[in-house]
């Protein structure tokens, strides 16, 4: 079984990201979910977005990786959009990820800005919409095929037909329900085959 670290995306810790983590737990995986907003969930993307730029927020990156410090090597780095920065960014610079599971968003691994070059051990699974704005037409679906090209075999992309961002997370209207399950699926897959288990 997995321990995995979950960061919510920036409509905060919602009831739908909740749900997501107790059906990993279900499966037997740990799952921890950190609350980086302190309790507070926001209805649009926009309104969680000009928190997360305020400076109630705080240091969003200080305390994603504070999320981590006093968890055990050999984690799962796994984010919904806005969390994938800290899950990523963890997975490619703290030792021992045993792999990361970015949702709606990835990060470019060969940018000026990047975290460096991907872990050639660490599998990866990426998940989007092909029409979502912010995964499709910003950049990230790019990054993310720039990243399975780079890395191979332990790297695997999934697109979804759709434009809806935050697919995954049952308690927003973008949800969709089919999407989600396959997304979910291939979730419990990947756990599922990590070596180790």
């Amino acid at each position: 079984m997995a321990d995995v670290l979950l960061f919510h995306h920036v409509q905060g810790l919602t009831p739908g990201v909740t749900a997501f983590a107790d059906e990993l737990r279900a499966a037997g995986h740990t799952v921890h979910t950190p609350d980086l907003f302190g309790g507070r969930t926001f209805d649009t993307v926009d309104e969680g977005m000009f928190f997360a730029n305020s400076e109630e927020a705080g240091d969003l990156d200080a305390l994603g990786e504070a999320a981590a410090a006093d968890l055990p090597e050999g984690l799962v780095y796994a984010g919904f959009s806005f969390g994938v920065m800290s899950a990523q960014k963890l997975a490619q610079t703290r030792p021992g990820a045993r792999g990361a599971l970015l949702y709606h968003s990835c990060v470019s691994i060969t940018a000026d800005w990047a975290f460096g070059p991907w872990p050639q051990s660490v599998p990866v699974q990426i998940h989007g919409m092909d029409a979502d704005p912010f995964f499709a037409e910003e950049g990230d679906l790019d990054a993310a095929r720039e990243l399975v090209e780079l890395v191979g075999p332990v790297a695997e992309l999934f697109v979804y037909p759709g434009e809806q961002h935050l697919f995954a997370d049952g308690s927003l209207p973008s949800y969709d329900a089919g999407a989600a399950a396959l997304l979910t699926e291939r979730t419990l897959a990947f756990l599922a085959d990590l070596p180790g288990d």
